[in-house]
């Protein structure tokens, strides 16, 4: 029977966050390629929360646009409220955080995907992963059509033999009932591909004229915006935004939902798969937290254009008589009219100790996965996993050096390091206290720090290398001015200290010595700062905050020297474990499934001790030393 045959450059499997971004990668990096989804009204669909960003996300998305990625620029177009969360500690726990108009952000991304040359939009069902001798050759779909492709990149998401779940209803469908992919698990497993069951959930969406918010607390965004993107103009985001609201469950919802349990397929046993620890459902929040007698819920508005709004803080499976008593029992929700059902949702996803740090399966070359089918949570998380797997496979076919981001460099480092190093039994979730070198891999430089990274690849234009390269010299040379530009202890200086609650002066000092003072600001020093140059915001707060943190961001570039060492201490990828004397069993097999690229890897790896570092460290300054005699 004849079948449709195609030859591409890459194919990408799923167009959700991740699967976008891996393809518009490979797309601008010049391969001819393809992205399958099993609906077209799926693409870079939110089916959960409307918001990009939060803590440690905000980080994500911002590492992900100076790379060169899209996220960014789509919710600077998209958003209808914006806030920058953790103002009131120090500027490394910052992180922005947007709510989204969801089918607006959708739209604006399929637009772009629609657009981009060399990128193919296809809707139909990816059954099959084709390869020979351990190289990936294409992929086959359920119509019996074949794409020969260089590279794949799987980005399903939670599509992979879904199921939605709440009460006793139970559908094999995907999010928001769209529908699931069943066939393509059987083909990962007969690759040798590990494969676990994990779940997720989502709280009901309800209609926004039926609740009560006189009975709540408004939540209203920051009245100066600051945009996701690098290149977007802070004067195009200073828009009229939407309030949120806050209330809170009690102990009646409380009581409902104990009365309950035996029918919350949670508990049941009817989930099989693993949930996320750090989103729990609201029942998994009252079992676990019983001396809590109360716990936040904000109503959140999916868009502009629709009354839905999003009950957030209360995910659940429950049945839908107990969902009806549980948010009718929260103030304001009284007489809520319930749009969508809350439920849980189980799929398919890998086990992603399978990949190297370049998201490239270690057994099949070629084949890439991105977002949650790594067994991460989140669109932040996903997107940048699918960003670093469409360079890498751009790279592999172009014959260039893959990237791989370190934990120092970014918080995608650490994200992409915790998954392929460490064992993961539960949707992964990024955290700010994950990062060990978090004063350095802040919200406001990660353009400095990945957008170099970024250029290198070819996502980044000229024109955007060549303007930060100007923003870190008008930082450095602003640096060294407040450094050398010395303030004597005169009256008009006096009674400066004084109106602002600081020491007086007992001799000259420099403007920078002034501005670490806790109490002090960049924009409090312009009035004794008669040479204050007009220098753009950006650039100001960079040279506070390196300023003010000199002596902590010293030290912490010396303990990632250190990591540094570590980390370039390569291990070659045919060492065979076994063969090391004095090394442990456990070590042995942890090794042999994660196989590490450096020691600074290998010592992530649970069950591998400092006494087995020290053994591999000698095994391979042994071996170096035999393959060096003549």
């Amino acid at each position: 029977m004849p079948f449709v045959e195609e030859y591409v450059d890459a194919v990408v499997v799923g167009a959700g966050h991740a699967g976008c971004e891996a393809a518009l990668a490979c797309a601008r990096l010049g391969l001819v390629t393809v992205i399958f989804t099993v609906s077209v009204d799926s693409i870079a669909l939110m089916p959960c929360n409307p918001n990009i960003g939060g803590s440690s996300k905000g980080h994500l998305v911002r590492e992900l646009d100076a790379l060169g990625g899209e996220m960014g620029k789509v919710i600077d177009r998209t958003f209808i409220q914006s806030k920058m969360l953790n103002v009131s500690k120090g500027p490394a726990v910052h992180s922005l955080r947007a709510q989204a108009d969801k089918a607006e952000y959708s739209r604006a991304m399929r637009m772009v995907l629609e657009n981009t040359k060399g990128l193919q939009i296809v809707q139909a069902e990816v059954t099959e992963i084709l390869a020979e001798e351990g190289q990936v050759t294409g992929v086959r779909l359920y119509s019996g059509a074949v794409y020969h492709a260089k590279t794949v990149i799987l980005c399903t998401g939670t599509y992979l033999k879904a199921r939605c779940i709440y009460g006793d209803v139970s559908n094999f469908t995907g999010p928001n009932g769209l529908q699931a992919a069943n066939h393509l698990t059987d083909s990962l497993k007969k690759l040798g591909i590990e494969m676990y069951r994990f779940k997720t959930g989502t709280p009901a969406r309800i209609d926004g004229r039926t609740v009560d918010f006189e009975k709540m607390e408004e939540q209203k965004g920051d009245q100066k915006i600051i945009p996701f993107s690098f290149t977007t103009d802070p004067k195009t985001v200073q828009i009229d935004q939407v309030s949120c609201w806050l209330t809170y469950t009690n102990e009646k919802t409380h009581e409902i939902i104990r009365e309950n349990l035996d029918r919350s397929p949670l508990y049941s046993g009817a989930i099989e798969g693993t949930g996320p620890r750090y989103c729990p459902s609201i029942e998994d929040k009252v079992v676990r937290f019983a001396d809590k007698n109360r716990h936040q819920v904000f109503i959140e508005p999916e868009g502009r254009y629709t009354n839905e709004m999003y009950v957030g803080g209360m995910s659940s499976s429950l049945p839908e008589d107990v969902q009806h008593a549980m948010y009718h029992s929260v103030p304001g929700l009284e007489h809520a009219k319930i749009v969508r059902n809350a439920y849980a949702i189980e799929y398919d996803c890998i086990n992603p100790q399978q990949l190297y740090p370049t998201l490239e399966f270690k057994k099949i070359r070629g084949l890439f996965s991105g977002g949650q089918f790594n067994g991460s949570s989140g669109y932040e998380e996903a997107a940048c996993q699918g960003l670093v797997a469409g360079i890498n496979a751009s790279m592999e076919v172009l014959g260039k050096k893959q990237i791989i981001i370190d934990r120092s460099q970014g918080y995608i480092g650490v994200l992409i390091d915790d998954l392929v190093t460490k064992e993961n039994h539960e949707p992964y979730r990024m955290m700010t206290s994950r990062a060990e070198y978090r004063l350095l891999l802040r919200q406001d430089n990660a353009d400095q720090r990945l957008t170099p990274l970024g250029y290198e690849a070819g996502l980044i234009s000229e024109e955007r290398y060549q303007a930060l390269l100007h923003k870190i010299e008008q930082i450095r040379q602003e640096k060294e001015r407040l450094e050398k530009t010395m303030v004597g202890a005169n009256s008009s200086v006096q009674a400066f200290l004084k109106n602002h609650n600081s020491t007086e002066l007992r001799t000259a000092v420099s403007l920078a010595e002034i501005l670490r003072r806790p109490e002090m600001t960049y924009a409090y020093l312009k009035e004794i700062d008669k040479d204050c140059p007009d220098l753009p915001e950006d650039v100001a707060e960079q040279a506070e905050i390196d300023i003010k943190y000199d002596g902590y961001i010293r030290r912490q570039l010396k303990q990632v020297e250190q990591f540094r060492k570590l980390e370039q201490k390569r291990i070659p990828e045919d060492l065979d474990y076994e063969k090391i004397p004095s090394l442990r069993l456990e070590a042995v097999q942890k090794l042999k499934l994660c196989k590490p690229i450096s020691i600074g890897q290998a010592s992530r790896i649970s069950g591998v001790s400092p006494a087995d570092l020290s053994v591999l460290l000698v095994y391979l300054e042994q071996r170096k030393r035999q393959e060096r005699k003549p």
